[in-house]
């Protein structure tokens, strides 16, 4: 069976702290790695209230590094100074549940859930599922699912 072990190391004791983790979302890396940049480093509820308009498609998500042939949407430019972006909903659902599930462990840890701050939020890539799709002639082309790892740690600030 493999280890699993978180990509941050806190600083101090891990009584300030609280960690969640979500396996194998039938997501890609590059979508979350795009959410997740807009969510890093604020407050926790602020964070959940952005995810939960990104879900009802009333606040775009700016893509910086994957956009090519993305589309311009309306506000992003004056808002993140970054004009290309999407409505990642699938990722935001994800995410929406794993920030929820943070914020229940800090509450069994008994922190204060107004004062947690994200200090960490990362994607990684996931399993590979390998498929292949039968084509003419005898042929067959590769069909892969690409999954992600999501990782989130709080501090009370």
């Amino acid at each position: 069976m493999p280890v699993w072990k978180y990509s941050y190391k806190p600083r101090d004791e891990e009584k300030t702290i609280a960690k969640a983790v979500v396996r194998n979302v039938p997501v890609h890396p590059k979508v979350f790695y795009e959410l997740l940049n807009t969510v890093r480093g604020r407050k926790l509820e602020e964070a959940i209230r952005y995810v939960e308009r990104v879900i009802a498609m009333e606040e775009a998500v700016p893509f910086r590094r994957y956009s090519g042939k993305q589309a311009h949407k309306r506000g992003l430019g004056a808002k993140w100074g970054w004009p290309a972006g999407r409505y990642p909903v699938k990722a935001a659902k994800y995410l929406l549940r794993l920030l929820e599930n943070v914020r229940n462990n800090a509450e069994n840890q008994g922190m204060d859930t107004e004062r947690l701050k994200i200090v960490h939020l990362a994607a990684h890539k996931g399993v590979v599922y390998k498929r292949f799709m039968p084509r003419a002639y005898g042929r067959a082309s590769p069909k892969n699912k690409v999954t992600s790892n999501v990782e989130v740690v709080v501090e009370e600030v």
